[in-house]
């Protein structure tokens, strides 16, 4: 009996040890920090309340600066979707991906295509999903999406660490919207249109003379010229005709939703996924990246923000994307999870200054700093609004005026959740929070290479021993009409050849104290202006060296749609859905 009773008392005591141990292990698993990331498009500085516009109403994201932490000096990697998204994702220069133009095409441009995010590629989703993160993202991918097979999925959201993805894997387009014209390439398909009509005439003339007896070819060569022009048509016709079918898709994970999707549905369901994500994961450590269409156009016409801004349809959608970003964190809130909840809201890149329509510009407005989207060496292209907020562990209402990067998002997440840096490649982004908590006076970016494809356009030299940042610039866009500030005869700048100036020597900005970049440097204005030079210009080439060559993905032969890689509901080419809450 008396062993009996030792026998219950043991059991008893192991019993309280197992739950106390797994107490333990709730509590550690449910103290672990959450993250919400949020990312607009094409969103331009000037245009948010907190970082100087006045007449564009965002309550919500001046909310979260005057709750948290303002960046006034954040800057993107690239001034262009897809290599921008790259950076941010890995917290490298793009250019170490191949995500880096050589040609033409400076994003993604077809969701058949394959290039994209390479899978050996770690992004911030990847390591903390290794620590147990329940990880997500709902909006806009523009990372590609199939290498080989039309399932293979190799660029997809879900091979690069994201447990659950809802929404585009492309982006925006004019295509998106009816009657919104032609966004991609369309001089290309202007050039392959002519090259039929000239076929097509050569073929008539040859079988006419043939037919005559005047001029003697064989039926063979007949024949291929007929194969040559077909090819030319349906390379004409098949890709480009049906853009909204092949590009403005909807997904759910691996999974086309609807095809083409319904715009004036898109953001309630977005919305909608984004709070069900947050609801579904309220007991777990989840990454919760919400990547906004808005405000890339074709801009949405939503009820209830149609006309309801001083800025037209422009207007109405950030106010439409701020509605939203409040309801995003009000659920964090509500769900009792705002002090274990870090939450950044930030731009992929400028503003579109170019984007005009015949009521006026449609595109974003970057406050004093020239330039916009496109353009990788002037601020107005890569400058954008960086807030943090994370109540109880980061100071409300600071302002950080030094130099940091979206690329800083990526080491900043991973340490924050206790993960493991990748040690096998280049990390280019710092940990924020030394910065953002006081422990050191100055960003551990003194130098940032401004990248426009895979030239170097500008670098950026913070000296420790100094308050003054100076911008150096190898090249700028040429803007035309020239004394513009974008390049309105084109859609967007471009970054090479006749589009750009090389200027030797270098120009010298000092943008601490000229941030609108107007006035140059020279040796009799500046001191440092030969030391400036010549430190730049060495750093620059140590840098290159450093940047091992990889394969780009986006040669052409990378960026062409491929009808065997183009997802689709149904049976291709027939590919055609209605999400059944879509409506």
């Amino acid at each position: 009996m008396e062993h009996f009773m030792h026998f219950r008392v043991l059991l008893l005591l192991l019993s309280f040890g197992s739950i106390l141990w797994l107490e333990g292990e709730a509590s550690e698993h449910h103290d672990k920090p959450n993250f919400l990331l949020i990312m607009a498009d094409d969103l331009g500085i000037g245009d948010v309340g907190c970082f100087g516009n006045t007449t564009i109403r965002t309550p919500h994201i001046d909310q979260l600066a005057k709750d948290g932490v303002k960046l006034t000096h954040h800057i993107s990697a690239a001034p262009l979707c897809s290599p921008s998204r790259t950076a941010f994702m890995t917290g490298r220069y793009p250019i170490r991906s191949g995500m880096a133009t050589i040609g033409r095409a400076p994003v993604l441009l077809w969701t058949a295509g394959s290039g994209g995010l390479p899978p050996n590629e770690i992004t911030f989703a990847k390591v903390l999903q290794e620590e147990g993160y329940s990880t997500g993202i709902v909006g806009k991918w523009h990372l590609g999406v199939n290498c080989r097979s039309r399932d293979d999925l190799c660029h997809h959201p879900n091979n690069h660490g994201f447990d659950y993805f809802y929404g585009m894997p492309f982006t925006l387009f004019s295509e998106c919207k009816e009657g919104h014209g032609r966004m991609i390439i369309p001089d290309v398909r202007i050039f392959i249109w002519r090259i039929s009509e000239i076929i097509g005439l050569a073929i008539l003339t040859v079988v006419s003379l043939r037919l005559l007896g005047l001029f003697v070819l064989s039926w063979k060569f007949i024949l291929l010229l007929v194969l040559l022009y077909i090819l030319c048509i349906s390379a004409w016709y098949f890709p480009f005709q049906f853009i909204n079918i092949w590009n403005c898709i909807i997904m759910r994970n691996g999974e086309v939703v609807e095809q083409p999707m319904a715009l004036e549905t898109l953001p309630r369901r977005l919305l909608n996924e984004a709070e069900g994500f947050l609801q579904r994961n309220k007991d777990n450590p989840f990454l919760l990246f919400v990547s906004f269409p808005h405000v890339h156009s074709p801009l949405f016409e939503s009820e209830g923000f149609k006309g309801k801004s001083k800025h037209g349809l422009y207007g109405d959608n950030i106010e439409e994307m701020d509605w939203m970003t409040g309801r995003i964190v009000k659920m964090v809130e509500d769900l009792g999870l705002s002090k274990k909840t870090f939450v950044y809201f930030t731009s992929d890149h400028g503003g579109h200054v170019e984007h005009a329509d015949s009521s006026g510009q449609i595109g974003g407005w970057n406050g004093i700093y020239k330039g916009g989207k496109a353009m990788a060496g002037w601020d107005g292209g890569i400058r954008v609004p960086g807030i943090i907020r994370w109540p109880g562990k980061l100071p409300a209402g600071k302002v950080i005026d030094k130099p940091t990067s979206l690329m800083d998002i990526f080491p900043t997440v991973v340490n924050i959740a206790n993960g493991q840096l990748p040690t096998d490649r280049i990390i280019d982004g710092h940990d924020l929070l030394p910065l953002i908590q006081g422990e050191v006076p100055h960003s551990r970016h003194e130098f940032m290479f401004h990248y426009c494809g895979v030239d170097i356009h500008a670098v950026r030299w913070h000296p420790r021993n100094s308050d003054s940042v100076y911008k150096v610039h190898f090249f700028t866009p040429n803007f035309s009409p020239p004394g513009a500030i974008g390049c309105y005869d084109l859609l967007i700048c471009r970054c090479y050849g006749e589009f750009v100036s090389r200027h030797d020597p270098p120009l010298v900005f000092d943008i601490s104290r000229d941030p609108s970049e107007s006035l140059p440097l020279s040796p009799e204005v500046e001191p440092r202006y030969s030391e400036i030079l010549q430190r730049v210009q060495e750093v620059t080439e140590e840098h290159q060296k450093a940047v091992k060559p990889v394969p780009s993905q986006f040669t052409v032969s990378e960026i062409m749609w491929k009808p065997w890689l183009q997802p689709c509901c149904g049976t291709f080419p027939f590919c055609s859905c209605k999400e059944s809450n879509g409506s």
